[in-house]
C-alpha cells in the first residue's frame, strides 16, 4: 500500500489503542487517523476470532464511511474479518445481508444505523470497540441526539476512540459521558494547516467570481481541482460554466443521489475528471492523493469549514495550493479565518484579468481606539477613509 514509516498521529496512538485504553485524538486532516484506529482493530480481530459485530465505526458523511472501509478492506485484504457500511441512499436489505454474512466491523453514519437498530434489524451487544470518526463535524451535522441514543444501546464495558480534527469545547463535552479516562493525543494545534500548503486570497466581486474561476484555471497549472461552494444551487451553477468552457468536471451535494456521488467521487480519483464541484459535505471524507489546488469559490463562514476544506490538498505530507475567491462582504468570514489559524493569508491578483473594481491587496488593519475617536471627529456629515475595498 505504499506504507513505509508512520505518520505522527499512528506513531503516538497505535500503541495507546493496541494497550485497550480509550483514546481522544485530534491530528490534522490528511495525518493518517484512520490507519490508527483500523490497524489495531484489525489486529484485536485476528487475535482473538469471534461472531459477531466486534467494532463499530461512526463516521457523518457516506463518502468518509466509503473511505474508512476501503482502509479496512485494504488492510484486511489477506484475512478473513468482513466490513460492512450503514449508510442512507442505499437499500437496507443489503446491507442486513452484509451483516448477516458475518461482518465484524461496521462503518455507519449515525441516522441510518438508528433506523436499523429501532427496526431490530440486529444488536451491537458484542461490540468491543467503538470510534467516533470526525466527531467535530458530526456535532456540527447535528448528530448527537443519534449519537446518545446509539451510545445507550451499546455495551458499557467497550474501548471508545474519538478522533477529530479540532478540539472543540463541544468535544470536550461529549468526550466527558463517552470517553473513560481517555489518553490526550494532540499532534497538531485544532487549526494547525498540514504542511506544504501554500495558501493565497484573490479579492474579486461576487458577480465576476465565476469568469474569475475560468481565467485563472485557463491560467493555472493544475492537476486535479477541488472546488467548494457554500450551496448546491451555487455548485449547479458553476459546473454548468466549467463545462460550457469545456473543462471536465463532477459535482458533489446533498441532493445528488448516492450513486450519482459515488460516480463523481471515483471519476475524480481516478482523474477522468480534472475537477470536482462540491459543497461542504466533500470536506471530509475525501481521500484522493494528489490533489493539486483546493478552491474556495465562496469563502466557508466557519473556520473550522476552512481547516477541512485545505486538508483536502497537502495530505499525507505532500504539497497543494489553497485558493479563496473573496468579495468584499466576505471579509468578515475570512478575518475570522485567520484568526483562527494565526496566519494572515498573501493577497494577490490574476494579471491580465479585467476587473469590474480593482483589487486592494493589502488586508484590514485592526481597528484601534485611534479609529474610534477619529471616527466621532470627523462627525457623520465628513467623508470617511476607506477601510478595505474590493
Amino acid at each position: 500500500m505504499g506504507f513505509t514509516d508512520p505518520t505522527p498521529i499512528q506513531l503516538e496512538a497505535v500503541p495507546v489503542v493496541l494497550a485497550g485504553a480509550d483514546v481522544l485524538g485530534c491530528a490534522q486532516t490528511g495525518s493518517g487517523k484512520t490507519a490508527a484506529f483500523a490497524w489495531p482493530i484489525l489486529d484485536r480481530i485476528l487475535r482473538s476470532p469471534k461472531p459477531g459485530i466486534r467494532a463499530l465505526i461512526l463516521v457523518p458523511t457516506r463518502e468518509l464511511a466509503a473511505q474508512v472501509d476501503t482502509m479496512f478492506r485494504d488492510c484486511g485484504r489477506f484475512t478473513k474479518v468482513q466490513a460492512a457500511v450503514i449508510i442512507g441512499g442505499v437499500a437496507f436489505h443489503g446491507q442486513k445481508k452484509a451483516i448477516a454474512d458475518g461482518a465484524q466491523v461496521l462503518v455507519a453514519t449515525p441516522g441510518r444505523l438508528l433506523d436499523h437498530l429501532q427496526r431490530g434489524a440486529f444488536k451491537l451487544d458484542r461490540l468491543e470497540v467503538l470510534v467516533l470518526d470526525e466527531a467535530d463535524r458530526m456535532l456540527d451535522m447535528g448528530f448527537l441526539p443519534d449519537i446518545r441514543d446509539i451510545l445507550n444501546r451499546l455495551p458499557r464495558n467497550r474501548q471508545t476512540l474519538m478522533f477529530s480534527a479540532t478540539l472543540m469545547p463541544e468535544i470536550e463535552r461529549v468526550a466527558s459521558f463517552t470517553l473513560k479516562n481517555p489518553r490526550r493525543i494532540e499532534i497538531a494545534r485544532p487549526a494547525t494547516m498540514a504542511e506544504g500548503i501554500s495558501q493565497v486570497v484573490y479579492p474579486v466581486q461576487q458577480t465576476q467570481k465565476a469568469e474569475f474561476l475560468v481565467a485563472w484555471l485557463k491560467a493555472t497549472e493544475v492537476r486535479s481541482v477541488l472546488i467548494f461552494t457554500r450551496t448546491r444551487h451555487g455548485a449547479d451553477r458553476l459546473l454548468r460554466r466549467l463545462k460550457d468552457q469545456n473543462f471536465s468536471a463532477g459535482l458533489l451535494h446533498a441532493a445528488r443521489t448516492q450513486g450519482q456521488r459515488t460516480q463523481a467521487m471515483e471519476a475524480f480519483r481516478q482523474g477522468r475528471i480534472q475537477m470536482l464541484v462540491a459543497t461542504d459535505i466533500a470536506a471530509r471524507g475525501i481521500d484522493v492523493r494528489e490533489i493539486s489546488h483546493v478552491v474556495n469559490y465562496d469563502v466557508p463562514r466557519h473556520p473550522e469549514d476552512y481547516v477541512h476544506r485545505v486538508g483536502r490538498t497537502g495530505r499525507a505530507y505532500a504539497v497543494g495550493d489553497a485558493v479563496t475567491l473573496m468579495d468584499r462582504e466576505e471579509q468578515t468570514f475570512l478575518a475570522h479565518i485567520e484568526k483562527f489559524v494565526g496566519v494572515t493569508f498573501p493577497r494577490a491578483m490574476l494579471p491580465g484579468f479585467s476587473y469590474s473594481v480593482a483589487p486592494r491587496l493589502e488586508p484590514p488593519k485592526p481597528k484601534t481606539m485611534l479609529d474610534v475617536f477619529d471616527k466621532r471627529r470627523r462627525g457623520p456629515g465628513k467623508p470617511k477613509r476607506a477601510f478595505f475595498g474590493v
